[in-house]
């Protein structure tokens, strides 16, 4: 029989060994206050490596980090890092290293370390730095934040139409300002409206006196400088986008984003719906005790007045369970299932709405879909368990109002998971934030009041 076992990738596994002795040498240098076996540990380490590491540590220990590192920090760990790890960092930073830092990114790079700091310090900083580079990174921090303007990088290389394959490759070759990566020239008309994009794998296949007219791809993408940065990554993500023009209120072309920035807003956007889905909103590893209490309280009080709802409903049923006390144990069973049932349903119909796969052509269908599985599965576990319940306390209608009340709560279980995302992303809410709470709510009450209602009709 083949070993099915499930192996470590060796390379995996050496790279996680190297990153934790790379930790230890870095606390080991930090407890020592060593500047030269600090800079020793991150030497050729990879800046997000060590943005990592820096994740990791406490923010004293940052702080000591980053005082003991000076100038020979690397520029591109900061842009690296989450945002509460970051403003950690930065704080630590005088405002003339910081220019310097911001002048050594990309213009996305620098807009998100600058974006987050108050009035005064961001504009000290910016006056720091040259004109030119000052005026770009402003008018990126004019869009809206999380928008297509804030996510963009000006480097960019365009291009008129007219130009030849030839004269495009010695522009580029004679500029010593192009992007450190980019992957297409972006064809302008002559009011700088894109107009066509080509990839550098077609220029370079091209022959010199071709016009860039003739090779350019008329079917591309571009987005408005303020549309949403989710809209920027589904339209990455759907189209296979690695770069793609952005216009400002006028059709002009403003800046580029890259398939890395636009992923990197896809992850974002993802884990903001898992934790909202939780009730944790935006926290992270860095955030303090405060902080995290305060974010979760909200969604703890509003549990809170549900589990209450809940229980008025059992309490409308207390001279049931006083007269058949296998009541109280076996209502729990019901409630549990409804709610995994709408917890799994919900999950699916958050990730369609996000992903743009649910839409108004097909809800109906997806709605009588899970309807459809919440009866198959009610309807299992309701034989399992009313034939349970009667081996269990020799009583068949105890098993029937059981099996009864798991149907019932497993179909209006799933309708809920689907009903109420749909519900709340109709009228402008987010169903991520807002939607467990509902479903948690149906699923308590209908499974109490079900099966005691049941219990109180059949039993009684």
């Amino acid at each position: 029989m083949a070993n099915t076992d499930i192996k470590s990738d060796p390379i995996d596994d050496i790279n996680s060994i190297a990153a934790r002795e790379t930790t230890r040498d870095v606390c080991a240098a930090l407890e020592c206050e060593e500047r030269g076996d600090l800079l020793t540990a991150i030497d050729e380490v990879h800046p997000a490596d060590i943005a990592d590491i820096l994740e990791q540590l406490s923010a004293e220990e940052r702080k000591q980090f980053v005082e003991l590192a000076g100038e020979d920090l690397p520029t591109d760990v900061l842009a690296e890092l989450e945002e509460g790890v970051r403003d950690d960092v930065i704080a630590a930073l005088d405002d003339s290293f910081l220019a310097e830092v911001v002048c050594d990114l990309d213009s996305d790079d620098a807009v998100y370390l600058l974006e987050d700091l108050d009035d005064a310090r961001k504009q000290e900083v910016l006056d720091a730095i040259p004109i030119v580079d000052r005026i770009a990174i402003q008018r990126s921090l004019d869009y809206p934040e999380y928008s297509a303007g804030r996510m963009m990088q000006r480097e960019l290389v365009a291009a008129p139409a007219f130009w030849t394959v030839g004269e495009t490759i010695d522009m580029m070759r004679a500029r010593d300002d192009l992007p450190e990566d980019f992957y297409e020239i972006i064809v302008v008309d002559p009011n700088h409206r894109p107009i066509g994009t080509i990839g550098l794998a077609r220029i370079m296949g091209a022959k010199r006196p071709a016009t860039l007219d003739g090779l350019m791809n008329r079917d591309f993408r571009s987005f408005d400088a303020v549309q949403p940065q989710e809209e920027v990554a589904y339209g990455f993500n759907q189209y296979h986008l690695v770069s793609a023009p952005v216009v400002d209120e006028s059709g002009r072309l403003a800046g580029v984003i890259t398939i890395d920035d636009a992923m990197q807003a896809l992850d974002e956007e993802t884990e903001e719906d898992l934790m909202r889905l939780g009730g944790v909103g935006d926290e992270d590893l860095s955030d303090t005790v405060m902080e995290i209490a305060k974010q979760r309280l909200p969604w703890l009080a509003v549990n809170l007045i549900t589990a209450i709802l809940a229980s008025l409903i059992i309490a409308q049923f207390d001279v049931v369970i006083e007269q058949i006390v296998a009541l109280a144990v076996l209502m729990t069973i019901v409630a549990s299932m409804g709610g995994n049932a709408g917890t799994q349903t919900l999950t699916v119909a958050v990730r369609a709405l996000a992903t743009k796969d649910l839409t108004p052509t097909n809800a109906w269908r997806i709605i009588y879909r899970e309807g459809m599985v919440g009866f198959i599965n009610g309807l299992i576990f309701a034989v399992v368990m009313g034939a349970a319940t009667w081996w269990w306390y020799g009583d068949g209608s105890l098993g029937v109002v059981l099996g009864l009340a798991m149907i019932v709560n497993m179909i209006v279980a799933a309708l809920a998971g689907i009903l109420v995302p749909i519900s709340l992303d109709k009228i402008g809410a987010d169903p991520a934030l807002a939607s467990a709470v509902f479903v948690t709510t149906v699923t308590d009450v209908v499974g109490f009041f079900a099966f005691l209602g049941l219990a109180a009709v059949i039993l009684l």
